[in-house]
């Protein structure tokens, strides 16, 4: 049999650490944009999720992407699989 690399079906989203104060613990802000029913404009809408970080190695300004994983704690429930590197961070300048 071969090996096959397990997908999780878990949720997965994208967003930027704002606040490392916490031992294995980051806030992770998440913007989305949400279209009102009435006027039909869209809007932003930031949630903030508690994510596990094992071996406090994200700091505040990371973009990292978060899974949703089993309760950790009262309000953790997300763990975070990796940083982010944007393409364009070396062109812009």
């Amino acid at each position: 049999m071969t090996e096959e690399k397990k997908q999780s079906k878990n949720r997965k989203l994208t967003g930027v650490v704002v606040s490392d104060r916490m031992q294995k613990t980051r806030v992770i802000a998440v913007t989305r944009l949400k279209k009102h029913p009435k006027y039909l404009k869209y809007y932003k809408e930031t949630g903030k999720f508690k994510a596990h970080d094992e071996k406090n190695e994200y700091k505040t300004g990371d973009n990292v992407i978060i899974e949703e994983t089993r309760p950790l704690s009262k309000e953790k429930r997300w763990r975070i699989v990796e940083r982010v590197i944007a393409n364009n961070a070396n062109e812009s300048k």
